[in-house]
């Protein structure tokens, strides 16, 4: 991960700066932070730039966590979701499982070992999906031309 292109995309939503700053301040070396102080400034991020894990609060003006993630999955539903929240609102929860379709779930304040932890759960996760992909997209090249072959072989 020493590479800048390498490192992991993490997008954290928060309308409270100083959160955003303490964010940065702690993971910038280990990943590729992005920032955004709103759901409408986050999505723009998202639009101009490969993201891997998006981590949002919930409780955030304009827009919730939740309704941000929902907005996400229309326009790149591949980065994993993360949603926190300073309250236990077991409706949020419900909605962000159903609806913005979260990978994990923490409460506020974050500790940064386990947000590290459920960063790196979640990316692994990505990694994973997007080898998969890959694969399945070789293997149907490699169908269509063995098709094409066949089909050669009992034209001739």
């Amino acid at each position: 991960m020493e590479d800048k292109s390498k490192k992991v995309k993490v997008l954290y939503v928060d309308d409270e700066e100083n959160n955003l700053i303490s964010f940065k301040a702690t993971f910038r070396l280990k990943y590729d932070v992005f920032t955004a102080i709103s759901g409408a400034k986050a999505i723009e991020i998202v639009r101009n730039n490969p993201i891997d894990v998006i981590i949002t609060d919930q409780r955030m003006p304009e827009m919730t966590g939740v309704e941000f993630l929902e907005e996400i999955i229309k326009i790149d539903p591949d980065p994993m979701r993360i949603l926190l929240t300073g309250y236990t609102d077991m409706a949020a929860v419900v909605d962000a499982v159903n609806k913005g379709k979260i990978f994990h779930y923490l409460n506020k304040p974050w500790s940064e070992e386990e947000l590290d932890q459920t960063i790196q759960r979640a990316y692994e996760l990505y990694a994973e999906r997007k080898q998969i992909l890959e694969t399945y997209s070789k293997l149907e090249v490699s169908n269509e031309q063995l098709e094409f072959l066949l089909r050669q072989k009992l034209l001739s």
